[in-house]
């Protein structure tokens, strides 16, 4: 018999992607969300005299979607409640909606008629909100800019899940709503968590106030057995056979490298304070490979900063080799691990160059909020008190950052990020689809997607 991973096309490598979910924490901190689902209740009732609830739509019901919807109502900054979803698969809504009403009640008032299913749904879920709601944009990269730009044209507040968008015309598009967004005084947060990590922000303060001396060095990690597509056998709708499995088509959600590694490239980014002007590199295709995905499994990136100094980003996916999934920098005093396993809070400065448990000088004071739902604390206090936020500009930036390291192993070539601010290349010109609609990538006669060929490839 198969298993659910292969019978979609998977193989049993796609274990790990479910265990390094950007959310699969929630299900296994059940009893931690419940204590701030009581506290979240405590003040539902001090605002009862007044309507001050913040409604929210959920646009993509998938896990990330689900994770984003439940720190939203687990948040103890005033009450908030979910009063519709929308999603392109109804049994995907279905175990959504089901699963949330069953940790947070009346609090889910997403009834059938506030349900909506479809590639149009998107609206029909924003109808139902008011001006200064949120909406949290959960589906794949390729359709933010779209659903983003309803929102922000309805009055309707933002939260946007990473990545942003798969290609540099989308993400120009989102820089765009961002700047109409403050215009309009609407806040808008985005998904890159590890920036709201108090443990992480401890440690930027002392690299800033020299504790490290000037950073010289950041190498990040993320290696794992990663996953593998089957071939397309035909006989379905290509373009809902590839939304079920968007992590392995550059068009969807930019592809495995981006959806797993853009936090690292967002905490180099963070670490230096600045963005890189260039990226080159090496990567490569498993060796006899039975993955019928357009992704590369190994990405080796070398980012240059205005000041000559280097990021290295790494990321290997293949079975039977050695893990890491860390961020390190390097000062001229000392060394410091930024970030761990699963994007762990494992921020510690060692005595010297020396990474070893038995070296480390420094540690921050433990997280008392994940920073999961400390993003949302932060946009929903941002409304509730109208203080700035936007948080578009800096997420987009980290786009088009990992876009460009990502174009460089494509395509052989060094990648300038004059070029990213310059590009408007789209993977996918229209993403306004009906069910009749032909997928952006077809599979060739033995099912396969084509792969980036460096010399070949063009994605800038």
């Amino acid at each position: 018999m198969k298993s659910p991973a292969q019978s979609h096309g998977l193989t049993s490598l796609q274990t790990e992607n479910k265990r390094s979910s950007r959310r699969q924490f929630l299900a296994e901190s059940s009893r931690v969300v419940a204590g701030s689902v009581l506290g979240g209740a405590a003040l539902s009732r001090a605002y009862a005299g007044e309507d001050n609830t913040i409604r929210l739509a959920l646009i993509g019901c998938g896990g990330r979607g689900s994770g984003a919807a439940a720190n939203a109502l687990s948040s103890q900054t005033g009450p908030t409640k979910l009063v519709a979803m929308a999603d392109v698969f109804e049994d995907r809504l279905t175990r959504s909606h089901k699963a949330l009403r069953e940790q947070f009640g009346e609090r889910v008032d997403a009834p059938e008629d506030r349900c909506f299913v479809g590639f149009g749904a998107y609206r029909k879920a924003i109808d139902c909100l008011r001006p200064g709601d949120v909406m949290i944009q959960a589906t794949h990269a390729a359709f933010r800019p779209t659903h983003v730009a309803y929102a922000v044209e309805k009055g309707v507040n933002v939260f946007m899940e990473k990545s942003f968008a798969p290609d540099p015309g989308g993400t120009h598009e989102i820089l765009r709503l961002g700047a109409e967004a403050e215009k309009k005084n609407l806040k808008i947060g985005c998904g890159l968590m590890c920036r709201h990590s108090s443990a992480r922000q401890a440690l930027i303060e002392k690299i800033r106030d020299g504790a490290m001396g000037e950073i010289t060095l950041i190498r990040a990690y993320r290696m794992d057995p990663g996953a593998r597509l089957g071939p397309f056998k035909g006989g379905e709708n290509e373009l809902l056979w590839q939304l079920r499995r968007p992590y392995f088509f550059l068009w969807t959600s930019s592809a495995w490298f981006i959806e797993m590694m853009i936090h690292q490239v967002d905490e180099c980014c963070w670490i230096k304070d600045a963005w890189p002007v260039s990226a080159e590199g090496l990567g490569g295709c498993e060796p006899r490979s039975n993955d019928c995905s357009q992704n590369v499994h190994t990405y080796a990136i070398e980012y240059t900063f205005p000041d000559g100094t280097k990021a290295f980003v790494n990321s290997r996916n293949q079975q039977h080799c050695r893990n890491e999934f860390a961020t390190f920098a390097h000062g001229t005093k000392c060394a410091a691990q930024f970030s761990g396993n699963v994007h762990a809070p494992t921020v510690q400065i060692y005595k010297n160059q020396r990474i070893a448990r038995d070296n480390i000088a420094w540690r921050p004071e433990n997280e008392k909020v994940s920073p999961y739902q400390a993003e949302w604390d932060t946009l929903l206090d941002a409304i509730r008190r109208d203080k700035p936020h936007n948080e578009v500009k800096r997420a987009a930036y980290t786009n088009l950052a990992s876009i460009m390291g990502r174009a460089a192993i494509h395509t052989g070539q060094v990648i300038t990020w004059d070029q990213m601010m310059a590009s408007n290349f789209k993977f996918c010109e229209n993403v306004n689809f009906t069910i009749d609609s032909p997928a952006p990538v077809r599979a060739d006669a033995e099912g396969r997607y084509p792969v980036p060929i460096p010399g070949q490839w063009s994605e800038i």
